[in-house]
């Protein structure tokens, strides 16, 4: 199926036609119109507790996000432009499998002014995503949440966890591999560079990651403008291998304690690496750094294989939450688009409030890796059978939620014994998914 492009789609009447019961209007923002736009983005700001942006920074983050689908929600009875509700939206390619995307549909920007709360505007404004996701044809509706406990209700669930790592690098001694190549400092502006050269060769092999908007690499890069004080601390680091191939690359940022001139933080702003050799003298590099004590890295995998590079265990400390949730709403495409390592079938009984995906299909995985799903009145004698929600097919997935897991939590059912080991045979993935960043 080709997806549309997400300009191509009108207003969703269903919500609209919702919300004007409610003397409330749902419209697609102008985004040519800047006075127009940048009231929408201004309230999209006020939404998440951020700073106004300043007449010197608009123009720079109207043009960063004029390329998606922007919806607001007006009350014209307020003597203001200012939307009470956004949301944005666009097509993305998410790498389901290494070296296979699909396109799916990237929701951001979901904001409900506290005056307006209780009048049900998320639930229209997240209905008519899906609806207009689903229209476009895309298989899968992706997020990352501010609030974990709105989206499950919509078919969404966490597919890739992240962590945040702490390091006591007086506890450090490096285990790990040496690498022939070479660390060099880069300033930041040769760091931005050295991004825009990995970043589509490390995603496309990365399940979980999204292709990241050029504004989005200037914020992670210390160049947005934004926090010029906090930016002007950040630092740049690459890999060259042993051709001097560029391999890797690392933003990172040092803070000092006030009582020690050997205690200062490190943060990793982000370490991006194409190969184990770079990765691990990326690591190796900022936790030898001198006078820092302590290595802090944030939404970075939770099998982060640093940990087994250094020789004291407890010298790293990790808290895992939830980031990208995904939606399926296509299961023959979203089965279709990703790969798998074993060969097997399996059947599904999926359960959707919102009618996208229900019914009972037979997933077969053929042992050249691809994948079919078709929908049946019944699930096959003796095959293996799970019955799920399908907010809990999405957290499967991808690979990174263990569907025994989710047996074992009372959310999934096994009509057969042992179909979610199975399910878990066919779903998994050498290494858990993960987005380094939010949007």
């Amino acid at each position: 199926m080709t997806v549309q492009h997400h300009d191509s789609l009108p207003l969703d009447t269903g919500s609209a036609e919702r919300l004007a019961t409610l003397g409330l209007r749902l419209g697609l923002v102008d985004r040519t119109d800047d006075e127009a736009f940048g009231a929408w983005l201004q309230a999209d700001a006020r939404g998440f507790h951020e700073p106004r942006y300043g007449d010197d920074q608009l123009p720079a983050a109207l043009e960063a996000v004029r390329y998606r689908r922007t919806t607001g929600v007006w009350d014209d009875a307020l003597p203001t432009k200012t939307p009470v509700a956004t949301v944005s939206s666009w097509v993305a390619e998410l790498t389901v499998s290494p070296g296979r995307v699909v396109e799916a549909w990237a929701i951001s920007s979901v904001t409900v002014t506290p005056t307006a709360a209780g009048k049900g505007i998320a639930r229209a404004l997240l209905e008519a995503e899906l609806r207009t996701a689903s229209a476009a044809g895309c298989p899968l509706a992706i997020l990352t949440v501010s609030e974990s406990t709105l989206y499950r209700r919509y078919g969404f669930a966490p597919a890739a966890l992240s962590a945040d790592w702490r390091f006591d690098t007086r506890r450090v001694t490096w285990t790990g591999p040496i690498p022939d190549g070479r660390v060099e400092l880069t300033e930041k502006t040769d760091a931005r560079r050295d991004i825009d050269e990995l970043k589509d060769r490390v995603r496309l092999q990365g399940v979980g990651q999204i292709d990241i908007w050029s504004r989005r690499w200037d914020q992670v890069a210390g160049l947005a403008n934004e926090e010029p004080d906090r930016e002007k601390a950040f630092r740049g680091a690459r890999y060259l291998d042993a051709d001097g191939v560029l391999r890797g690359t690392l933003i990172y940022r040092v803070t000092p304690d006030e009582n020690s001139f050997v205690g200062h933080t490190l943060t990793v702003e982000h370490l991006m690496s194409e190969t184990p050799d770079a990765y691990a003298a990326l690591w190796r590099f900022a936790l030898s750094m001198p006078l820092v004590s302590t290595v802090v890295a944030r939404s970075r995998p939770v099998d982060e294989a640093v940990r087994w590079q250094i020789a004291d265990f407890r010298a790293a400390r990790s808290t895992t939450s939830d980031h990208l949730w995904t939606r399926v709403l296509d299961v023959p495409a979203a089965i279709a688009a990703r790969s798998y390592d074993s060969a097997g079938s399996l059947a599904l009984e999926v359960s959707d409030p919102l009618g996208y995906t229900t019914g009972t299909w037979l997933f077969e995985a053929a042992a050249d890796g691809s994948g079919t799903a078709r929908a049946v009145d019944a699930a096959p004698g003796g095959m293996p059978t799970l019955a799920l929600d399908v907010s809990d097919l999405s957290s499967i997935y991808l690979g990174g939620v263990s569907a025994v897991t989710l047996t074992d939590a009372g959310r999934v059912t096994e009509k057969t014994p042992g179909a979610a080991v199975a399910a878990d045979l066919l779903f998994s993935t050498p290494r858990a998914p993960w987005l380094p960043l939010w949007f």
